[in-house]
């Protein structure tokens, strides 16, 4: 196909095709009508992560390692939810956006616990009526999220997960940002310290293993 007949979503598309895992692509001057064809065209797909500020398109290509820890979070919160008796919704890698701020995000994972209630039983959630999820999950061993950080503020986002390959860091909602905080606000289980435990073992032990181990320490905790 002839590139200059091309609108920009059609040319991305192409773009990402030729792309390997663990990729980053980055645009200017895209508008929100073409961020939207964009979301059409490749719908929430599972090996990418598309982020739009103001005219300003990201698109990260993933690797099989990067899903890994996606998926081992989610097992932990959901044996955690589960065990306990704690509603949690996960929404996976949801494209969450506000098109009055031209904003849009895709996290790697997000939950819903203190919120569960208000969307619980909803298909299509509208985050101009909504709240946002309650805990977004980034994975940066490759490429970071900080710059997703002001997008997440925007959506009113309270809490982020971050794992960069050696310590998962929870930030906290405030006045001044997001601050490191010890515990998560709404699963306070699960601390930094404990996910960076259970997370570092991935690279020595299977899922299966690790979530034997996670049983058992979660066992041992009072209730």
């Amino acid at each position: 196909m002839n590139t200059e007949t091309q609108n920009p979503a059609e040319a991305i598309v192409e773009m990402i095709d030729r792309l390997p895992a663990d990729s980053l692509l980055i645009q200017h001057g895209i508008s929100w009508d073409d961020y939207q064809e964009l979301l059409e065209v490749v719908g929430e797909a599972s090996g990418l992560r598309i982020t739009y500020d103001s005219g300003r398109l990201q698109i990260m290509t993933l690797s099989f390692k990067h899903e890994k820890y996606v998926r081992l979070i989610e097992r932990l919160v959901g044996h955690l939810s589960m065990t306990r008796h704690l509603r949690v919704l996960f929404y996976g890698a949801a494209t969450m956006k506000k098109e009055k701020a031209r904003k849009g995000v895709e996290p790697d994972a997000c939950f819903y616990v203190q919120n569960a209630g208000a969307v619980g039983k909803k298909d299509v959630i509208d985050l101009t009526t909504d709240p946002p999820p309650d805990i977004v999950v980034e994975i940066d061993l490759h490429h970071e999220s900080f710059s997703k950080f002001p997008i997440y503020a925007t959506i009113g986002v309270p809490e982020i997960w971050r794992y960069e390959g050696e310590n998962l860091i929870i930030y906290q909602w405030t006045e001044s940002g997001y601050l490191a905080i010890e515990a998560s606000q709404f699963l306070p289980l699960l601390t930094s310290s404990v996910l960076t435990g259970f997370l570092k073992r991935s690279p020595h032990e299977d899922q299966y293993d690790i979530m034997l181990a996670f049983e058992s320490w979660l066992a041992a905790q009072p209730e």
